[in-house]
């Protein structure tokens, strides 16, 4: 996936799409030469479920939940449960890194078509904002300051853990 944030074209669509495939990309490229023992750490003390692994595994999550769920109406069949409402980030530390990455890698094309095969102002299957059935293209802003918050944080993370800094 190449990591820019200009698209081709002005029109809006490839402009979001532009901007989701830049803060996913941004995502994988902050875990370039990423130690799996560091991708596991979770160096914050008040925030035990905070690893480089378990970030970018909840992003692959939060966009099938979004996608899959909401938008499509699928069953809900992602890890968390009412007991562990944060389970994909605990499972991550147990994958492989690469694994991780690839299954958000693969994740993200499929979704790349299917807002690709769809006007952005379709309805959600489902309720979900304020009893509401979001656009698609307010689930495609959504994802872009979700993935650009968490992008921050694997920033952050990836600081302390190694030293690394970057954009």
């Amino acid at each position: 996936m190449t990591r820019t944030d200009s698209p081709p074209t002005w029109d809006e669509r490839t402009q979001l799409t532009t901007f989701l495939d830049y803060s996913r990309a941004t995502a994988l490229a902050k875990c370039d030469g990423l130690a799996q023992e560091d991708a596991r750490r979770a160096p914050l003390p008040g925030s035990p479920l905070m690893t480089i692994a378990g970030v970018v595994n909840h992003l692959r999550w939060v966009e099938y939940y979004w996608f899959e769920v909401v938008f499509l109406g699928g069953e809900d069949e992602g890890p968390w449960t009412d007991e562990d409402p944060d389970r994909e980030m605990r499972i991550a530390v147990d994958m492989p890194l690469a694994d991780v990455l690839t299954e958000y890698e693969q994740q993200s094309a499929r979704y790349r078509e299917l807002v690709a095969a769809h006007d952005l102002d379709t309805l959600a299957e489902r309720e979900r904002v304020e009893g509401r059935r979001p656009a698609l293209r307010w689930i495609v802003l959504h994802l872009i300051e979700e993935i650009s918050r968490h992008n921050g944080h694997i920033d952050i993370i990836r600081e302390i853990v190694d030293g690394t800094t970057g954009d």
